[in-house]
């Protein structure tokens, strides 16, 4: 929201500078964003004083000036119809920079020197016309400023309103702010009347037909009107809070808009069918598409709330006006629309249509059902005077179900206690009535409470329900500031830490220790069940969609993190980074129907691609691989103690994201943790991805589950380990981890580890067959291990398992 010093002067006084008024502002509530001069940009624009002129030789219409800006004499090509001899003209030297972001530079138009600009008031951005240049007073002296030379002198604040301020979505809303705060007396400017036109109700009519949706509608008739440009005092004033004069009616709308806050319509009421206005919903097929006032086709829904005259919508209620009604410069007769309408209904609409405007932004949140008529003679007060006419007699104001306000009991020491302040009745009352709330006396005979008073709310602070949003209004007016810092009487005590946050807390530094960067993505994403192709039945295909998303791209609640962080490859891949380890700890959610909340899971995941380990001078490049990524949870797991941990050949058919061949499924205590891979071509092509990209994802429920809550330690050992290799040729497709826990199962006491060293396949290996080398470590915690024992033990191991694997000894 945007407020001109000047503006809101009109409202109330103001002596007070603007940095100290934009820090009263901030700490009352209002948090000012920014200040700023909104004439700024009229800096390097002086009144020049055009000395001389001459034809152009090689044009018709251009001319040759001479004009003096104080300090130089300029020669200046232009092609204005009203460029004359002693004329006063706003002149941009070169290097000035118009509103639109053009630099005016020096340079030759048809083989004429022109040193700089004679602009137009819409050139400057302090008018709308663009078919003249600006003339100045005469006795304006050449060289002065522009924005002196016009009075153009102002501060503007930019405001951060929260959605419960609807109020203050006006001048004279935050004016009342600012005279409650300095002490000063708001002014509400008068709209006064002078009906002498016959009785509005023998014109027109206003029918509601959905008054849950419009509680009330106000309408004025003026005849005669001429429609034509605005005052300069008029299209300034909007200018200066970034609004765009359109003529005199539509301008005065918009201006009372922001004055009070209330959106108001203009209509022809010439071009009204069977002269009525008609609110309803019920619109035949025929009417199912409207054209708005930005000359768009819209899409009407059946319970969207239309503004119809005798026969057709005329205006989508509180967002914008259509076509077939609008003012124009032949508009001789105008109805004024003034109306309250249902917030939900509005921001539906609005929504919807992908329609959002000034007028429906203030609906949206709440507008004073009390002060359509008031706005609405304030309108047609300026319009009289501004575009001349007539205004009828009467007002058709249908207000079928008028609001009623119920008071709201209020405790001044209850207020003291809450707020840790020690204010009296009296000034939390001057408080309160300082913002227009209405305080009497409290009729109680409860003990203890003759401090109460009862608060009538006024219809513009509909935010205001119960005795806690009076407490916080008496907070706010009194002044942060002012409330004494006191510290809670509890002891310092704190709870340990939730061992999951705990155990989070150790993967993420774990993985920052691996080399991995962490992303976070919103829990709201694409559709991407169908992109990572998960199988049928996949519970990953439950996706909650969001009813209001911001985007199609955040269209539904995510169900694994893989597809964002390929989303974050993608991006960086196309900022040339090649080489990316990156991981996210989150939250995935599981749809159980639109009625219930969805079921949440933690998940831990990670992508790697590019290279092993940073480029370096001492070894060459080489390229991740499935055993990287395997590295990194095997690494994570030791780290947790968890285990012993398997490692599943995944099939094909269970694939999602993964490649066949390339993809596992993790086990640990036949809980089934994730899943790890090289992520398949077809869905790295579906994220523009054009190299190999390793993957997992792992259920952090799960594996927390299994992380021991204590960790026990075994001493050194006393006595020396001896190790034996193995070599068996068995089937390819058998997994060499298959070797490993078979050799585990066997429960040996002096087997320490197991490990594979080497795989192999190819010459002179038979086709279809591998050679697989396990070095098993044996240690005795209680004696020397003697040759002959271990060799036999061994021996027995090795048998075992050429049986059970059909295998055979190389050689």
């Amino acid at each position: 929201m945007k407020i001109s010093l000047d503006w809101l002067s009109q409202y109330v006084d103001i002596d007070t500078e603007p940095a100290r008024l934009a820090d009263m502002l901030t700490m009352s509530g209002f948090e000012v964003e920014a200040v700023f001069d909104p004439w700024a940009h009229l800096a390097g624009v002086v009144c020049g004083k055009i000395i001389e002129i001459r034809e152009h030789p090689d044009s018709d219409r251009l001319k040759c000036c001479k004009v003096d800006t104080g300090d130089a004499v300029l020669s200046i090509v232009c092609g204005a119809p009203n460029v004359a001899s002693d004329m006063n003209a706003a002149c941009a030297g070169s290097g000035s920079v118009l509103p639109s972001g053009e630099e005016v530079t020096a340079g030759t138009i048809r083989g004429q020197r022109s040193e700089g600009m004679l602009c137009s008031a819409s050139e400057l951005g302090i008018g709308t016309d663009a078919s003249i240049i600006l003339s100045l007073d005469n006795d304006v002296r050449p060289g002065t400023p522009l924005a002196e030379a016009l009075g153009l002198s102002d501060t503007v604040f930019e405001i951060g309103l929260t959605p419960n301020r609807p109020d203050c979505l006006s001048f004279m809303g935050i004016a009342r702010e600012v005279a409650a705060l300095t002490g000063r007396t708001l002014r509400r400017p008068g709209s006064e009347l002078a009906q002498s036109a016959p009785d509005i109700r023998d014109k027109t009519s206003v029918e509601i037909q959905n008054p849950d949706m419009c509680p009330r509608y106000s309408a004025r008739l003026l005849s005669g009107v001429t429609v034509g440009r605005s005052p300069q005092w008029l299209e300034q004033r909007l200018l200066s809070v970034g609004l765009k004069p359109i003529n005199s009616i539509v301008d005065i709308t918009n201006y009372v808009m922001m004055e009070t806050g209330q959106p108001l319509h203009a209509f022809d009421f010439d071009r009204l069918a069977q002269n009525r206005i008609v609110v309803r919903t019920r619109i035949s097929e025929a009417e199912k598409t409207f054209v708005t006032l930005d000359g768009k086709e819209r899409a009407i829904e059946d319970d969207m709330l239309m503004i119809c005259d005798g026969k057709a919508p005329v205006a989508v209620a509180g967002v914008m006006g259509g076509e077939n009604s609008e003012i124009t410069q032949t508009t001789t007769n105008v109805l004024i629309e003034s109306a309250h309408f249902d917030p939900v209904s509005i921001r539906k609409t609005a929504k919807r249509l992908g329609l959002s405007t000034d007028a429906s932004h203030r609906f949206e949140r709440g507008v004073d059902p009390e002060g359509t008529v008031y706005a609405m003679d304030r309108a047609a007060a300026l319009m009289a005077e501004i575009a001349g006419g007539e205004i009828h007699a009467g007002v058709i104001d249908e207000y079928p179900r008028p609001a009623a306000i119920e008071p709201i009991r209020l405790s001044a020491e209850k207020t003291n206690r809450h707020l840790g302040t020690s204010l009296d009745p009296s000034e939390i009352g001057r408080l309160l009535r300082a913002i227009g709330f209405e305080v009497s006396p409290g009729e109680s005979n409860t003990p203890g409470e003759s401090d109460t008073m009862d608060v009538l709310a006024p219809s513009f602070r509909m935010d205001v329900t119960r005795p806690e949003d009076l407490m916080e209004e008496v907070a706010r007016l009194s002044g942060y500031d002012n409330i004494a810092v006191t510290y809670p009487a509890i002891p310092a005590r704190t709870l340990p830490p939730l061992r999951s946050h705990t155990l989070k807390e150790q993967l993420r530094d774990r993985m920052a220790g691996l080399g991995f960067n962490e992303a976070i993505h919103y829990s709201f994403t694409g559709k991407n069940a169908r992109i990572l192709e998960f199988p049928e039945g996949d519970p990953r295909h439950a996706e909650l969609p969001i009813l209001n998303p911001l985007s199609e791209t955040q269209s539904v609640m995510r169900t694994t993190l893989i597809g964002s962080l390929l989303e974050a490859c993608q991006k960086n891949l196309f900022r040339q980074v090649k080489d990316l380890k990156l991981f996210e700890l989150g939250k995935a959610f599981y749809s159980r129907g639109t009625e219930a909340l969805p079921e949440e899971q933690g998940l831990l995941a990670a992508v790697w691609t590019g290279a092993r380990r940073p480029v370096s001078w001492h070894e060459k490049r080489s390229s991740s691989d499935f055993y990287d990524i395997k590295g990194i949870l095997e690494s994570l797991f030791s780290d947790l103690r968890v285990g012993p941990v398997t490692w599943r050949a995944t099939p094909a058919d269970r694939c999602a994201f993964t490649r066949p061949g390339q993809s596992a499924t993790i086990h640990a205590a036949d809980v089934a943790l994730g899943v790890v891979g090289e992520i398949k071509e077809s869905i790295r092509k579906q994220y523009d991805i054009g190299q190999k990209v390793f993957a997992f994802e792992i259920v952090t429920d799960r594996l927390f589950e299994l992380v021991p809550e204590s960790f026990s330690f075994t001493p050194v050992p006393r006595f020396p380990a001896t190790s034996r290799d193995m070599t068996l040729i068995i089937d390819e497709t058998v997994p060499a981890g298959d070797i490993l826990q078979k050799i585990r199962e066997m429960n040996v006491d002096i087997i320490e580890d197991i490990l594979v060293f080497d795989v192999y396949s190819g010459s002179p290996i038979e086709a279809g067959k591998k050679s697989v080398s396990t070095r098993i470590i044996y240690r005795s915690h209680d004696k020397t291990l003697e040759e002959e024992p271990v060799s036999a033990l061994h021996q027995e191991i090795t048998e075992k398992l050429i049986a059970e694997f059909g295998a055979d000894l190389p050689g």
